[in-house]
């Protein structure tokens, strides 16, 4: 069978090779690949400047973002053959931190966790793959163009459970959520603000493209103007900061609404710098008991949100989301951005 592969630390090494077809181990599902999604972290390994192949082999199959329909399911195992279902990416720690111990293994305080297409296991950008029961996830069947997306869904998802959390330390009704960035993850995020009947607004550089009409079709408001000057007019409850850039991540910290929550899970480059009035935001975060949390990655209970998600969306939004769809023979294309990008899935 064919699979996408790198040489993780070797830069421009991807490529589709021939590889063995997998044989499932005990209690594991035999999974005939459909797609996989591309996002930043792929186009880092592809690069060399992230990644680790398994322990002593050179090379690792790429793809975290899955779907696939089962082929072959042990019995009493809960699935059976044609399910539609995403592999989970992350697996806990061997000596497990009682994070990961517990089924929190997005959690993972040592750091030696393992994540399928990432670090030290092989990912899910083949024609066939293998994955334990207990680390897959059912989709419903009519989710097989949109499924894909279930990855980037569990992010959101997860983020959304902490904004939930933190803000029950205390009486907590939020009205108008603001989102930054409207790639994959900031659109979910706002999918799943309109699902909480919570009035949305998403902020974006672009004013063309599929952005704009994705966001207004969602009955949020899309915005393209200064990020500290959206943040005051707003007032958000709650802000999922989805870009990583040095503006809007510090005018989401200080322009929210009394008693505010600030979600960041976009990844910001090292050495980009700016000045900061550091008793101004203090000030602001301490006098107004607003929160700031990060968030990455996704447990179990997070994929099982997600499709939920997923299932109540409507499906032709979800299918607008996936601008561009490549064969797997023509894979290296999926990881060169175009200007009308928002989601890229490779075809398997």
């Amino acid at each position: 069978m064919r699979a996408l592969t790198v040489r993780p630390g070797e830069k421009d090494s991807l490529e589709v090779r021939e590889v063995s077809d997998p044989v499932p181990a005990d209690g594991e599902l035999l999974v005939r690949g459909l797609a996989v999604g591309v996002c930043g972290t792929d186009r880092e390994v592809a690069r060399g400047e992230y990644g680790w192949a398994p322990p002593g082999r050179g090379w690792l199959v790429l793809g975290h973002e899955s779907l696939g329909r089962v082929r072959q399911a042990p019995p009493g195992s809960g699935f059976s053959a044609g399910d539609l279902v995403a592999g989970v990416v992350r697996r806990p720690d061997p000596e497990p931190c009682g994070a990961c111990a517990r089924g929190e293994f997005d959690m993972c305080r040592n750091g030696r966790y393992t994540e399928r297409g990432i670090k030290e296991i092989d990912g899910y950008g083949a024609q066939a793959w293998c994955v334990e029961a207990g680390y897959a996830v059912k989709l419903e069947s009519r989710l097989e163009r949109v499924g894909v997306l279930m990855e980037p869904a569990t992010v959101v998802a997860k983020a959304w459970e902490q904004v939930e959390r933190v803000g029950g330390r205390s009486w907590f009704e939020p009205r108008r959520v603001l989102v930054t960035g409207a790639g994959p993850i900031g659109l979910l995020a706002a999918l799943l603000g309109a699902q909480r009947g919570l009035e949305v607004h998403v902020l974006d550089r672009v004013t063309e493209g599929p952005k704009p009409a994705l966001v207004r079709d969602l009955g949020a408001t899309y915005h393209a103007e200064d990020a500290e000057r959206v943040v005051s007019a707003v007032r958000p409850d709650v802000v999922i900061e989805a870009t990583g850039a040095n503006g809007p991540v510090l005018a989401s910290l200080t322009g929210t609404a009394p008693y505010g929550v600030v979600c960041l899970t976009g990844v910001s480059p090292a050495g980009r710098r700016m000045t900061v009035d550091a008793g101004a935001l203090n000030r602001e975060i301490v006098l107004q008991n607003d929160a700031v949390v990060g968030s990455v990655n996704a447990n179990l209970r997070h994929y099982r949100q997600a499709a939920e998600a997923l299932a109540r969306a409507d499906r032709s939004w979800l299918e607008r989301l996936i601008t561009r769809r490549v064969p797997l023979e023509r894979a290296k294309e999926a990881f060169t951005p175009r200007p009308d990008d928002v989601k890229v899935v490779i075809e398997l």
